[in-house]
């Protein structure tokens, strides 16, 4: 089996990938909590990679993310862009992605909250939230 490209984008990239293309979608692998109450892409869906208090991938992950998708286009036709704080967990979930046959994947390499600054603080250099693209809290 060929192997799967997954490219990098910016958060603004994903948010004008997902007004032009309406087989797209942001999935968010952030935590519940993390979602919950940091926030998230508005319309986001929601599938965690791994989750507290094991902080292991889940064995069904891909599977989730199926279901989740069951109401868009066909899984081959999905372009599933992947989020989460920073960028290095959606990567990793976007290649497990890519090993069950998931097509379409990007990574939203700043994440949610970006990037640390010098005082180790996200949410000040870049990011999903930084860059004024729409989200919300549950």
């Amino acid at each position: 089996m060929p192997e799967i490209e997954i490219k990098d984008i910016r958060p603004d990239e994903a948010f004008e990938l997902q007004r032009e293309d309406p087989n797209a979608v942001i999935v968010d692998v952030r935590t519940t909590m993390e979602y919950q109450y940091v926030g998230h892409p508005a319309g986001a869906l929601h599938v965690p990679w791994m989750e507290a208090p094991e902080w292991r991938v889940l064995p069904d992950f891909a599977e989730r993310i199926r279901q989740a998708l069951r109401h868009h286009a066909p899984v081959e036709d999905v372009t599933v862009m992947t989020i989460c704080r920073s960028g290095k967990r959606s990567r990793a979930a976007a290649e497990a992605l890519a090993k069950h046959g998931f097509k379409r994947l990007y990574n939203v390499a700043e994440g949610f909250e970006g990037d640390l600054d010098a005082h180790k603080r996200r949410g000040r250099i870049n990011g999903w939230r930084q860059r004024g693209l729409p989200w919300e809290q549950s």
